[in-house]
């Protein structure tokens, strides 16, 4: 066969793209991103790079840097609804947080990144799961769960805090305990003994 017949030699098959892999991805990146950086100074072609990806996938698929936070405020919600539904008893619900807070560190750091700056292009998803959460706690208290004269909200606000004690205060949690608040052994015990407070708090009220 001379050369001018020959069939030309079949490019490989392009593989097949897979949307929702990359959009993890991304989501993935982005989660370590803000969380390293904050909201205001982490960039889009950081979290590309990190991801591998384009960064015009950022846009096309959730239209830019505010629209990729917002996502991962949304699917944070979803998880935080999961582990805190009223069917549960609060000593699990602030175990499961605790360890949460200890093994989603990255998610943790963007929270705590946006209470410092004030930016945070998810306020209005997270307010909005706020009170959705005090009004939780309102109807455990009206069943006798929790005591009648703690104010529900500043009791949620009390408990969102120490349950982030192994990101927010690492050097405290090496003073008092001697352990690593980064620790699973660490994290582990903590989230234990934190559900046992809370459990002699709704206890001693009953007494």
């Amino acid at each position: 066969m001379s050369e001018t017949t020959r069939r030309p030699r079949r490019a490989p098959a392009e593989k097949q793209r897979d949307p929702e892999r990359t959009k993890r991805k991304i989501l993935d990146a982005a989660k370590v991103e803000f969380g390293a950086k904050g909201f205001a100074a982490a960039r889009v072609s950081d979290i590309a790079d990190r991801a591998g990806v384009n960064k015009q996938l950022i846009s096309y698929y959730f239209g830019g840097k505010e629209g990729l936070y917002q996502e991962l405020a949304v699917q944070w919600h979803h998880t935080g609804s999961q582990m805190s539904t009223t069917d549960q008893p609060l000593t699990d619900v602030i175990r499961q947080f605790t360890l949460n807070t200890g093994e989603d560190r990255d998610w943790g750091r963007v929270m705590v990144w946006a209470n410092m700056s004030g930016e945070n292009p998810g306020s209005v998803q997270e307010a909005e799961f706020m009170r959705g959460q005090v009004e939780q706690m309102r109807e455990r208290q009206q069943r006798g769960e929790i005591p009648a004269d703690l104010d529900p909200a500043y009791l949620l606000l009390a408990l969102i805090n120490a349950a982030s004690a192994s990101l927010t205060v690492p050097l405290l949690v090496r003073h008092i305990t001697g352990e690593d608040a980064a620790s699973p052994e660490f994290i582990e015990k903590y989230a234990d003994e934190l559900a046992k407070l809370v459990g002699h708090l709704i206890r001693a009220d009953r007494d």
